[in-house]
């Protein structure tokens, strides 16, 4: 058994570990979960990870259970089918999709995940960064997936829901070191509808196209509203390069002028463009497992907290990352030698 200190690295850590120890069948405990939070142990979005988890894996698992801080999750190899999970609460569903994600290495027949949460939340990607980067720029190595949201999801009610649908896959080594020019940006604004007479998704576009350069390539702009059970709005750029994808979001709070989300997307997006990485920094740590997997390398613009901790757990797996940081106005990349032991 592979014990682990879940302190640092939020949930990430947690949600990775059933990752890898589903990938590899080898059973992990975990203790200290989230010990570095003021909240520590496990949560409710944590929670529907390992419960999602358990029954594809037909895991035997001690410690799920609310504020537990300890762990134990020894699984089967992951089977197809149909599975259900509900947060219940806004959680997000995006982060425990990336629990599953990775096991379409691993599966023989079709897998389907339906998860209830919230689709659109803070400190998790937006359901439209998920659809329109993440899986875009998976399934150029080879990853079969494909997410189909039935309703939205802001907080604080959460109740959203969405499928991930997966198949078997062999994904590629990843190599994405040189993002190569720029092609031009898409910008998709979503509103609850409750806000369409103020017409908040259009205002948040206006507030992108304000921001941006004047000379940058708008490829397409969309403003949609949405059934949702809160109010609440998301803005995604999706930037498009000759050998990569990347993307940068903000979401809409109470009070705050539509237009001045579309600024904060902007800000975020020019950051990651002036910079010489391949991957922005939320893709960073999440192609760390598709590393892992199939071996390769990449650059990144810095190495966050969740890189950073989740370097020891790879660790703890067998696989070796290597992060070599780079000088003034350069990249860190990021490579892996030995992959999963499969």
């Amino acid at each position: 058994m592979i014990e682990l200190d879940g302190a640092e690295g939020g949930g990430q850590i947690v949600r990775s570990a059933l990752s890898l120890a589903a990938l590899t069948g080898k059973s992990v405990r975990i203790e200290n979960v989230r010990g570095a939070r003021d909240d520590p142990g496990l949560k409710h979005q944590h929670l529907a990870a390992v419960e999602l988890l358990t029954a594809v894996c037909d895991a035997d698992v001690e410690g799920a259970e609310l504020d537990a801080e300890t762990l134990t999750f020894d699984p089967e190899p992951p089977s197809g089918g149909r599975y259900e999970v509900d947060v219940g609460t806004a959680g997000s569903v995006t982060l425990v999709f990336d629990a599953v994600l990775p096991l379409t290495a691993a599966i023989d027949e079709p897998l389907a995940v339906t998860v209830g949460g919230g689709t659109d939340v803070e400190w998790s990607p937006p359901m439209d960064y998920f659809r329109t980067v993440k899986l875009p720029l998976l399934e150029r190595f080879g990853v079969d997936a494909a997410v189909e949201v039935e309703r939205r999801g802001f907080f604080p009610e959460g109740g959203g829901t969405a499928t991930l649908e997966l198949s078997p896959s062999d994904p590629d080594s990843i190599r994405l070191v040189e993002r190569g020019e720029r092609r031009g940006v898409r910008v998709c604004s979503v509103a609850s509808e409750n806000l369409a007479d103020a017409e908040v998704a259009e205002r948040q576009v206006k507030g992108t196209a304000a921001a941006l350069p004047a000379a940058m390539d708008v490829l397409d702009r969309s403003a949609r509203y949405v059934e949702s059970p809160s109010t609440g709005t998301a803005l995604t750029i999706r930037a498009e390069y000759e050998r990569s994808l990347a993307g940068a979001s903000a979401l809409g709070e109470r009070g705050k002028p539509a237009e001045e989300v579309g600024e904060d997307a902007v800000r975020e997006f020019a950051a990651f463009d002036e910079s010489a990485a391949a991957v922005d920094r939320h893709m960073a740590d999440q192609l760390l497992v598709w590393l892992a997997l199939a071996g390769g390398e990449l650059t990144i613009p810095e190495v966050t907290n969740h890189v950073a901790s989740s370097v020891d757990l790879f660790g703890a797996f067998g696989v070796d990352v290597e992060i070599e940081r780079g000088r003034e106005n350069e990249a860190t990349r990021v490579s892996v030698g030995e992959t999963l032991d499969r």
